[in-house]
């Protein structure tokens, strides 16, 4: 098959991963994969988590990510009930594709955005002759 073309069968296996773990994940976790041309993006959201409290890494095609929130308690005040988690630890597997090369990560608002670009994309080979 001419490189380039869509194949629906292959983009299935590419992403059966992904699907599969986002499935494993608390219902509580919202998780979107967003794709362009040259990159994929993952979105997390963590409430409540900082850059200190919070750790993304890829390994060996997974992107890993933890993410904790500190307990603020006000004084007087005690947990009669709580239901929000205090720890995300999250395991995607990450298309074949997709490379830690120039990846990034950024927190904002309780949202974790990590882009990572596509293997072989995003750069013109220059013939020489």
């Amino acid at each position: 098959m001419p490189v380039g073309f869509f194949d629906p069968a292959r983009e299935h296996v590419r992403m059966t991963g992904f699907r599969d773990a986002l499935r494993d994940l608390p219902d509580a976790v919202s998780v979107d994969l967003l794709e362009s041309e040259d990159a994929y993006r993952v979105v997390i959201d963590v409430p409540g988590a900082t850059g200190d409290t919070t750790d993304v890494r890829v390994e060996d095609g997974v992107l890993r990510v933890e993410a904790r929130r500190e307990k603020d308690v006000p004084e007087g005040f005690s947990y009669q009930r709580e239901d929000r988690a205090l720890f995300l630890d999250a395991e995607l597997p990450l298309p074949p594709d997709a490379t830690d090369a120039d990846a990034t990560a950024a927190l904002d608002g309780g949202v974790l955005t990590v882009t990572l670009p596509k293997a072989g994309r995003g750069r013109e080979i220059e013939i020489e002759g």
